[in-house]
C-alpha cells in the first residue's frame, strides 16, 4: 500500500510540476507590459501615421503637378490619357512617390523661379509620366 501511495503522491507532484511549466510562459507572456517592447504600440502607431501621411502628401504633389494645365497639355499632346497617370500615381511604391514627387516639387519651384524653360519643363513632365506608368506596368 505504501509503494501504491508513494506512487500516486509522485505521479502527482510530477503532473504538478509539468502544469506549473507548461502555463509559466503563457504567464509571463500575459504579464509583459510595453517597456519589455523594442517598439511600443503607441510608437509603432505613430510611424505607421507619419508614413501615411508623407505617402499622401507625395500622392498629392505629384498629382498636383501632372494636374496643371501645362502638363495635360503635354500628355494629351504626345497621346497619354491624364487620368490613367492619375490613376496609377497611388499604385506606385513609397521610394518611388518620394522621387518623383521631390522632383516633380523641384522642377516646379525652377519654372516658377524662372530658371527653367518652358520646352524643358515639359521634357521633365513626359519623363516623369513615363516613369510612373512604367513602374506601374512592371
Amino acid at each position: 500500500m505504501r509503494k501504491i501511495t508513494s506512487f500516486l503522491t509522485n505521479s502527482l507532484a510530477l503532473t504538478a510540476t509539468l502544469a506549473l511549466l507548461a502555463f509559466t510562459p503563457a504567464l509571463r507572456a500575459q504579464q509583459t507590459d510595453q517597456s519589455d517592447h523594442l517598439v511600443s504600440p503607441n510608437q509603432l502607431q505613430q510611424q505607421v501615421q507619419s508614413a501615411s501621411a508623407a505617402r499622401q502628401q507625395n500622392i498629392d504633389t505629384l498629382t498636383q503637378f501632372l494636374s496643371s494645365p501645362t502638363a495635360v497639355k503635354a500628355m494629351k499632346a504626345n497621346h497619354i490619357d491624364p487620368a490613367q497617370v492619375k490613376n496609377a500615381i497611388p499604385a506606385l511604391s513609397d521610394s518611388e512617390l518620394a522621387s518623383l514627387s521631390a522632383r516633380a516639387a523641384e522642377a516646379q519651384q525652377q519654372f516658377a523661379a524662372g530658371s527653367m524653360s518652358n520646352q524643358t519643363l515639359l521634357i521633365i513632365i513626359l519623363v516623369l509620366v513615363a516613369v510612373i506608368l512604367i513602374a506601374v506596368i512592371h
